[in-house]
């Protein structure tokens, strides 16, 4: 090679080992947050082990017995209910934005729902604390225990004193504000769906329905699961949002009007009392359990999305 092309080649070589230190930091960071939480939470996992800890419910400061079991319920819940509003209302949006809105209408719209993306969590929690939850207590939460409380096993969900505090509320504050990223993401995807292949079902007599259903839906479902997943981690690592309206009770919830509490809601509540160092473990024990749980369910869908891929392009 010349001494020519070898100065050429020293951009391009300065370039990849830039952007390689880049992708490699973020390696180092992930490695440093779990050694930084293996190391903290080390007397909680000696004194409590793995499985006692996962399965134990109470949470007593006093007598120092911690366990995640409430905790971790609280997070699941609330994240799973949060995924039930929040992701068919996003891909309708998403719907509406693409193939029913005018023109002039899917600019604001659009904005909209990006300027839901950038509202601080902390004015969420405020509003649901101040608006939505009365509005929950007074009006919502008694018309759904009066539908539904009568029946067989549903009706458990709906038991007790509609207080606006609790699983319910929470769970839609955090289904509003994950609505944004399934919904941009999914408009994004239909968008990349070829005008020609839409032309062509509407040629052959396909109603706008059908469109949607056999052609858009089909074409963008891996950008729409991936906005799922993307919705799925922030609603598993929200903390100030949720922390004014589920309150902060360390118990399994039976009823979606109970208040209850998660993995980030006591890590934030209670980080700054304790005043024993396994309570400060333990604490970081939940941290790292968290951590776990949020590498779990992302890695999960990362597999079904690349089996998926697979799938697809076969």
């Amino acid at each position: 090679m010349t001494t020519e092309a070898k100065k050429r080649n020293i951009p391009d070589l300065l370039f990849s080992l830039l952007t390689g230190l880049a992708s490699f930091t973020i390696i180092l960071l992930i490695l440093g947050i779990l050694a930084t939480l293996l190391t903290e939470s080390w007397p909680a996992i000696r004194k409590f082990g793995f499985f006692r800890f996962l399965f134990t419910v109470e949470w007593n400061p006093v007598k120092e017995v911690f366990g995640a079991a409430s905790t971790v319920y609280g997070t699941l819940l609330t994240t799973f209910f949060a995924l039930l509003f929040a992701i068919p209302t996003a891909i309708g949006i998403a719907i509406f934005v693409t193939e029913i809105a005018p023109n002039f209408l899917k600019g604001p719209i659009g904005a909209a729902i990006e300027l839901l993306a950038a509202i601080p969590s902390i004015i969420y929690g405020m509003w649901g604390l101040f608006t939505l939850a009365p509005i929950m207590s007074k009006y919502i939460e008694p018309a759904l225990q009066k539908w539904f409380g009568s029946l067989p096993v549903l009706g458990m969900l709906f038991r007790g004193t509609p207080l606006g505090i609790d699983l319910l509320t929470a769970s839609v504050i955090l289904a509003i504000m994950i609505i944004p990223f399934t919904a941009s993401i999914s408009r994004d995807s239909f968008n990349l769906t070829p005008s020609v292949v839409k032309e062509s079902a509407y040629a052959m007599g396909a109603t706008q329905w059908e469109v949607v259903k056999d052609v858009v839906l089909p074409y963008s479902k891996l950008g729409v699961f991936g906005g799922a997943v993307l919705s799925l981690g922030r609603a598993l690592g929200e903390t100030m949002a949720v922390a004014f309206v589920l309150g902060n009770n360390h118990r399994i919830a039976t009823s979606l009007f109970d208040a209850a509490s998660t993995i980030t809601v006591t890590l934030a509540n209670e980080f700054a009392e304790a005043d024993s160092d396994l309570y400060l473990s333990s604490l970081y024990y939940l941290a790292l359990v968290l951590f776990g749980l949020s590498f779990l369910a992302l890695a999960t869908a990362k597999l079904f999305l690349l089996r998926a891929e697979k799938k697809y392009s076969r």
